[in-house]
């Protein structure tokens, strides 16, 4: 199977297929259509265009996929299961009602297929016992909105009905930015570290805690850092919050660092320094800089 594409290119090639100007627009409407290659009017209401290009051709869709998942029972009940879920696997069986069995069988087959990637936590837990379930990434984020906001809701759907689909959306869009934003700022750690380059990065957790940035540099230094997205600043609390996290886990992190969509407290800016860093939205941005034709991703998705 060929090299899929990082979310990073994708999120690049969607922003300079459809002329994005506004970042965390980019990133709301990215969460719902991102990877499949849609030419998208970021000026019009993202409800109107779900319903346009979505709902209304709901059967050619389903059609496409159904090609892909082979239409297995098992497969759509673990994709529809991890679209919603915490993406942890044995959480997954359990929400579907499928044996382990089952289930790493599917899990398997949807990973060769394409449809989704497993994810490692970057360190083993301090109790060697204690078995820790890999998580499952869409590879787009186009299917995670379809497995969680409009496949389960066929019915309603085939009869014109999408207030269903509404609701869920309601409840999930905030999630599904979330994650976005989660992931590209493991980007832009692997890009603010040039110096002392990233070896491996990733995410840190066990039954107890989680860590939401952990990295390796190439001369083995260890990085931590946390993401937080809601609308008040980020506080000192939130540093000693992580440090608390890695004592706990016997992590030694030399460099901590802190995203935060909305800023920094004062008190939490006295204390960047060259082992703390901070990271705020106009750093995101800087991953969308150079953006050209070069970008844009050859796909063969049927155009909707």
């Amino acid at each position: 199977m060929s090299k899929l594409p990082t979310l990073l290119e994708q999120f690049r090639s969607f922003c300079f297929q459809n002329n994005a100007a506004n970042f965390e627009e980019a990133i709301e409407y990215f969460a719902v259509f991102g990877g499949m290659g849609w030419t998208v009017d970021l000026s019009r209401p993202l409800d109107e265009l779900i319903k346009e290009k979505v709902l209304k051709n709901y059967r050619y869709i389903h059609g496409d996929i159904a090609k892909i998942t082979q239409s297995d029972k098992t497969h759509h009940a673990l994709l529809s299961a991890l679209a919603v879920g915490d993406r942890r696997e044995h959480s997954a069986f359990k929400r579907a009602g499928v044996s382990r069995q089952e289930g790493e069988a599917s899990v398997s087959f949807l990973v060769k297929s394409g449809l989704l990637v497993r994810e490692r936590s970057q360190e083993q837990p301090l109790d060697e016992t204690e078995e820790v379930s890999d998580k499952l990434l869409f590879t787009q984020p186009f299917m995670r909105f379809w497995f969680s906001s409009v496949s389960p809701y066929y019915k309603s759907i085939r009869d014109g009905d999408y207030a269903e689909v509404k609701e869920r959306l309601k409840n999930m869009k905030q999630d599904f930015s979330d994650l976005i934003y989660d992931r590209l700022v493991l980007e832009l750690v692997k890009k603010s570290f040039q110096d002392d380059s990233i070896e491996s990065i990733g995410s840190y957790w066990d039954k107890k805690s989680e860590i939401d940035i952990l990295a390796m540099t190439v001369s083995g230094k260890s990085i931590a850092g946390t993401t937080k997205l809601s609308k008040s600043k980020a506080k000192k609390s939130e540093l000693n919050i992580l440090k608390e996290k890695c004592s706990q886990a016997k992590l030694k992190a030399e460099t901590f660092v802190i995203f935060s969509k909305n800023g920094f407290s004062n008190e939490l800016k006295k204390e960047k320094s060259a082992s703390v860093k901070l990271f705020a939205l106009k750093n995101l941005k800087m991953l969308l800089d150079d953006l050209s034709e070069k970008d844009l991703l050859v796909n063969t998705n049927k155009r909707y």
